[in-house]
């Protein structure tokens, strides 16, 4: 079963930046089997910041890290803070593996006080992520107060179905992500034997 990690940049609780990124994550799972894994940055906060000052991860947030290096999709949600994504959003993916990224579906999507603020998918997520070289879906979703207030039948909703169509439609292209299995490391005796030099003739 393909994975689907859910990354929130949320601060409070409850937070619409998380909202967002469950729906998501809801409408995706209903349009294709994944498992689905939430990478709640809040709780990272201090790990973060202590990686970026030592360049060492904690044991917490290297696991976090490796959930997000091992997802086969994923869903970046953050909110928009001066026309921009979080600094904690950021300094995540500043400590993520540069290489983590590449070639994996990512929907990108923010929360913000006001509609204004919608273009920062634009100028600020794609790019990020496109220097990532991550796959970024066509449909950005962006939320703004206004939009909470019909849920279900209004023009968000429509956003969300479609850009969990997208994500969908990208991951079940791609073969499931899986860890290294033990048969492929080669015994040190075997290895030697490798290295052992032919009689000639």
């Amino acid at each position: 079963m393909r994975t689907l990690v859910v990354v929130s940049a949320g601060l409070t609780v409850p937070s619409s930046t998380r909202l967002l990124a469950d729906r998501l994550a809801t409408a995706v799972a209903g349009q294709t089997e994944v498992r689905v894994d939430v990478v709640e940055l809040r709780d990272l906060a201090t790990d973060i910041a202590n990686n970026l000052v030592t360049g060492f991860p904690s044991p917490r947030l290297a696991a976090a890290l490796e959930t997000v290096t091992r997802a086969d999709g994923l869903v970046a949600a953050t909110p928009i803070f001066t026309a921009s994504y979080s600094g904690l959003f950021k300094s995540f993916f500043d400590v993520l593996d540069p290489e983590a990224l590449t070639g994996k579906p990512v929907l990108v999507a923010a929360t913000g006080g006001t509609a204004r603020h919608s273009l920062a998918l634009e100028h600020a997520l794609r790019p990020l992520f496109t220097y990532l070289r991550a796959v970024v879906v066509p449909t950005a979703v962006y939320a703004a107060p206004e939009d909470w207030a019909s849920a279900g039948t209004d023009d968000l909703a429509h956003r969300i179905a479609r850009a969990a169509g997208e994500l969908a439609e990208l991951m079940a292209g791609r073969p499931p992500a899986v860890a290294p299995q033990a048969e492929q490391v080669v015994p040190f005796a075997q290895q030697l034997a490798a290295l052992r030099v032919r009689p000639e003739g």
